[in-house]
């Protein structure tokens, strides 16, 4: 199994990015996907998720609003929009993936079995 993450990169406050993660290896549909991100000196903090089978979406408080998880089957791709980016927003984005996470466990970094490698988001004027 393998994620693959991408789109990162360097954008002003207020712009917009959006990233992808593309798995391989594996039914995608099945598995629920999410993002995380790290920034420098801190932990490895949830941000985004969305659900196997129903494909609902769930958001930290700080993205909430700001932020749309999406995927396409077909692609085998999860996709990250992020829109009014702010300089707190600066991170290595990481995805995720897990085949039999519950809702309770979704904002735990050790319930997800396989991880991407990271892309960098940098905001900043």
């Amino acid at each position: 199994v393998q994620l693959q993450a991408s789109g990162g990169g360097l954008v002003q406050p207020g712009g917009s990015l959006r990233l992808s993660c593309t798995l391989s290896g594996r039914t995608f549909s099945r598995d629920t996907v999410a993002w995380f991100r790290q920034a420098p000196g801190m932990d490895r903090q949830f941000v985004a998720a969305i659900f196997r089978g129903t494909n609902r979406e769930y958001y930290s408080d700080a993205v909430k609003g700001r932020f749309t998880i999406s995927r396409d089957n077909a692609r085998g791709t999860v996709y990250l929009q992020m829109n009014s980016l702010r300089p707190e927003d600066t991170a290595v984005y990481y995805c995720a993936g897990s085949a039999s996470i519950i809702l309770s466990n979704l904002a735990s970094r050790s319930a997800y079995a396989y991880w991407g490698q990271g892309t960098q988001v940098t905001v900043s004027s």
